[in-house]
């Protein structure tokens, strides 16, 4: 039997109504192949298709078929979308309900229902195998479970069997209490998938079917076909007085659950049997619900029956003990390492008859180890900068669930101490890629092999390729540029494969000793390189495409020198103005300035000795006026 996590033929989501004291309202109601937004009948609303990492949309062959909007449509993943598509779904971390409706109807025409398995947060959890059972691939089916989401986002997976292309109607993610169904004792460790959630004394109810409130978007099967034959007669009771304890925290298990029940008609050696399917070497917990509803019940000992599970009796139930009476109890009981395709619940009676309210069962999956968080964000990084094509399916968490392949051309292993999945080799060779490597490669600290050879990749080789794991890399005939990293050259690597590429520049000195011990590299094909063995000499002063070191120790030095020589000039013309401001003769203009006046004044007394001898001889003076 696939691992269903709730079969149901004609059914519907409902958004429940939140009572005030509800605070976890993060839900998404999101219809698989819708182009718009739709209300069903319930008045929830179904969010157009998003969310999904490929595939394509159809529709179900008998539309009028189907009563409700959300199940006539749905996506499917051809291999064209790879062998691993996902819904991703972004959500603040916690704890969520999920609830998918499976449907065929032979929306292709070509009546082979698909084979194909399903997960969530990297745990697979499903199963579907072709053929389908006819009531199945017609009408579909609904599954539901719950989770835990811890890193910011919840992957919805499918994973194609062979070349049968998955396909999916509707999506529902409800939040709920993180400590519900017994989170403290069971943890985060396991994913709760729903073998059958049944309600005793009524037909199936709840979101979907009815207009009945379950907050956490719970629907409500009715127990009538999981009645074994080997149980007494049978009759439904139902209160007549509102039931307490009920729709509290954690569970929130509605009170209309408690109000009908089951019991036997007397007439001793009194048996409720149930026969529930299930899948082997899986634990199961087993949820029961009771309620005092009988009037004739009016204290404790009236009332008593034993659980008997596969065989062996767990306990002895006496509700008006536990609660009185118009009162909601719960006790749970864990079934181990299953051995069994059939699990049988047995209530015998003690004294009086056994009564029961509602039954659940649910598949305790462990949770499978996950990618380490950082190498998740590089390959994702390294998805888009490489530009994978959608062929290769690499969606989800790259190495989980560990029972499917991990993404195309990546091999993953344990870490050391076994509590999470690295990323080991990448094997990307001729696989048409036309981008560049991603910084972020450098955390992906457990690689030891990288080969993208044979692609048409650029750009320059990101420093962060030298991690101490990597061993082997082989980038050869791609269109890389630029220098290679010092980084390779400090690390262990035994093989580097870089020929036909456009690098430039000089090459460390330190990757040669690869060669010497033991190790491979190629670097043929790069006309730009230099300072090898077998490469030509660098240029004294440029490498890499820019100044050597040797260029800028010699540029340093000529500005030194340079800087040296307009001082010293400086200095000697400061040192020559000195001298000038202490040096006291006259200067040209002025001697000739102090030449002519002498001259003038000797011109001058040379007239004024003639006047005086004129005088003497009593000759008139040329200045005497007439």
């Amino acid at each position: 039997m696939p691992l269903l996590l709730f079969f149901l033929l004609l059914s519907l989501l409902h958004h429940p109504l939140l009572s005030s004291s509800y605070s976890f309202d993060v839900s998404y109601y999101i219809d698989c192949g819708g182009s718009t937004n739709i209300t069903d009948s319930f008045n929830t609303t179904w969010l157009a298709d998003r969310y999904y990492t490929g595939g394509s949309v159809a529709l179900v062959s008998e539309p009028l078929h189907f009563i409700h909007p959300q199940e006539k449509t749905l996506r499917y993943f051809p291999l064209s979308s790879g062998k691993k598509n996902c819904y991703t779904v972004p959500l603040p971390n916690g704890r969520y309900y999920f609830r998918t409706f499976t449907v065929y109807d032979n929306y292709d025409g070509k009546s082979h229902s698909p084979s194909f398995e399903a997960s969530v947060e990297g745990t697979w959890v499903n199963s579907w195998r072709s053929p389908w059972q006819e009531p199945l691939a017609r009408d579909g089916a609904y599954s539901d479970l719950f989770a835990y989401v811890t890193d910011g986002h919840a992957d919805l997976c499918f994973y194609s069997i062979a070349t049968d292309p998955p396909v999916i109607g509707s999506l529902q993610i409800n939040q709920i209490d993180p400590q519900s169904y017994d989170a403290a004792s069971i943890g985060q460790d396991y994913i709760l998938v729903n073998y059958g959630r049944l309600t005793s004394g009524s037909q199936q109810w709840g979101p979907g079917f009815t207009n009945d409130t379950d907050l956490f978007g719970r629907s409500w099967q009715s127990d009538s076909e999981f009645q074994s034959t080997s149980s007494s007669p049978l009759k439904k009771i139902s209160a007549i007085k509102p039931i307490t304890g009920a729709d509290t925290a954690p569970n929130y298990f509605p009170a209309k659950l408690y109000e009908t029940a089951v019991t036997t008609s007397g007439g001793g050696n009194e048996v409720v049997d149930y026969a529930l399917p299930v899948d082997a070497k899986l634990d199961y917990l087993l949820v029961f619900h009771f309620a005092e509803i009988d009037t004739s019940v009016t204290k404790a000992g009236q009332r008593m029956f034993d659980v008997v599970v596969n065989g062996k009796n767990v306990n002895r139930i006496d509700i008006f003990k536990e609660v009185g009476s118009f009162a909601a109890y719960t006790w749970q009981y864990t079934v181990k390492n299953l051995s069994y395709t059939m699990l049988t619940v047995k209530l015998v009676s003690a004294i009086g008859s056994p009564l029961i309210c509602g039954l659940e069962n649910y598949a305790l999956v462990p949770a499978d180890l996950s990618t380490v968080p950082d190498q998740v964000v590089a390959m994702r990084a390294l998805k888009e900068s490489l530009r994978v094509p959608d062929r290769m399916g690499w969606n989800g968490d790259p190495c989980a669930p560990t029972s499917w392949d991990a993404w195309e051309g990546v091999t993953c292993h344990p870490s050391k101490d076994e509590k999470a999945l690295v990323i080991s080799q990448i094997d990307l060779g001729s696989q048409g890629l036309k981008g560049i490597i991603s910084d972020q490669i450098s955390l992906l600290s457990n690689l030891v092999s990288l080969n993208l050879s044979t692609n048409s990749l650029g750009g320059t080789l990101p420093s962060g390729l030298g991690q101490k794991s990597l061993i082997r890399l082989d980038l050869s005939h791609n269109q890389f540029t630029g220098s290679i990293p010092d980084t390779l050259a400090s690390s262990n690597l035994q093989l580097v494969i870089l020929n036909d590429n456009l690098l430039e520049g000089r090459v460390p000195e330190e990757l040669f000793s690869i060669g010497v011990h033991g190790g491979a590299i190629d670097l043929s094909g790069n006309k730009g390189l230099c300072g090898g063995p077998t490469l030509p000499e660098c240029p004294l002063f440029w490498e890499n495409g820019s100044l050597s070191t040797k260029g800028k120790i010699a540029i340093g030095l000529s500005c030194l020198v340079v800087f040296c020589v307009l001082l010293l000039v400086i200095y000697m013309f400061c040192i020559r103005r000195g001298r000038n401001d202490y040096d006291f003769g006259l200067p040209q203009d002025l001697l000739s300035l102090a030449a002519k006046r002498n001259k003038y004044q000797r011109q001058k007394s040379l007239m004024l000795l003639e006047m005086e001898s004129q005088h003497a001889k009593g000759m008139p003076s040329p200045f005497t006026p007439y």
